[in-house]
């Protein structure tokens, strides 16, 4: 790598300018370094508000850090200046380089290449997540990390705004959807600020807003039912389509799964058991749920799954 310039230099522990567009050109272009609108990339180059989302964090000196797309490094040189060990995920090779030549002699700073998506279920445990999140793949990392139980203490995340709106949706709303409900079952949700597109280099097209996750510590997310996350998204699936019928689907596919099971009446059965049992009318649609409901309804599925009649049906 070619050696940075004084031009380029911020402070004598900061490697960069992160504040300034000019100096960040600057400094691509002297690498031969490109923007790919693949990754989604897009730098963070609002101080005031780095600060604010790395303060979000409430980190204390020699915890560790997950830092999903560090790009190059403005919130990972944030994070090891105040003692915290940085895990950083990072696709773009030439990024990656820009990383090691920055930070690869620093102790508490480690680098785990290639796509986060393939290799986070490698990379050990930390209490803690921050991120400026591709757009491109910021839902299904959330989500699967959730749905798989890798779950964080505390997560401060830039997303696009529109997403922070559907993650922390009321019951009712239009943006209230499974993601809501698995977000919400597993976190405590606080919306940030938000963030304008003049905060970035270069500019997106759409606002951003971070968002922080706290682990829910009323309940423990990794003793729900084990049907619970699989039945909320199939009680969203057809969002047309009423309760009674979206929970008939899950308990032909998922509850009368042996073959040669006479499975019509006797899921109409359990379907209009269940739903009694819980006490939600079946005409009711998923987006006007409590995530008590959703749990009430995976509790007695458990159940059923050791019902008489349900027995009955697995011998036919």
């Amino acid at each position: 790598m070619p050696p940075l310039t004084d031009a380029l230099r911020y402070t004598t522990s900061c490697p960069l300018n992160y504040d300034s567009p000019l100096a960040i050109k600057a400094f691509l272009d002297a690498q031969g370094l490109g923007m790919r609108k693949k990754f989604g990339q897009n730098f963070l180059i609002n101080p005031g508000a780095r600060k604010a989302l790395v303060d979000a964090l409430d980190l204390e000196i020699g915890v560790g850090v997950w830092e999903i797309g560090p790009g190059l490094g403005a919130m990972t040189w944030s994070l090891l200046e105040r003692g915290v060990y940085v895990k950083a995920f990072e696709i773009d090779p030439g990024f990656i380089r820009v990383l090691t030549d920055f930070f690869g002699g620093r102790r508490r700073f480690c680098l785990v290449q290639g796509d986060v998506l393939k290799t986070w279920p490698y990379a050990g445990t930390e209490g803690y997540m921050l991120g400026n999140l591709p757009y491109t793949i910021a839902s299904r990392l959330l989500g699967t990390l959730i749905e798989r139980n890798r779950l964080f203490k505390r997560m401060v995340v830039v997303l696009q705004r529109e997403l922070v709106q559907r993650m922390s949706a009321r019951p009712g709303s239009k943006d209230y959807s499974s993601f809501s409900v698995l977000c919400t079952s597993t976190y405590t949700l606080t919306p940030l600020k938000v963030l304008k597109g003049t905060s970035f280099y270069p500019v997106p097209h759409v606002d951003s807003q971070g968002i922080r996750l706290d682990l829910r510590t009323d309940v423990d997310p990794c003793a729900y039912p084990p049907c619970f996350r699989p039945l909320v998204r199939q009680l969203f699936a057809s969002r047309r389509k009423t309760i009674k019928h979206n929970l008939y689907d899950f308990v032909v596919s998922s509850i009368l799964t042996k073959p040669g099971v006479a499975k019509g009446k006797e899921a109409v059965h359990i379907t209009e058991e269940v739903l009694a049992r819980c006490g939600i009318p079946g005409n009711k649609r998923a987006e006007v749920l409590e995530l008590e409901d959703f749990l009430a309804l995976a509790r007695v599925l458990e159940w059923s799954k050791s019902n008489e009649a349900l027995a009955k049906a697995r011998e036919c």
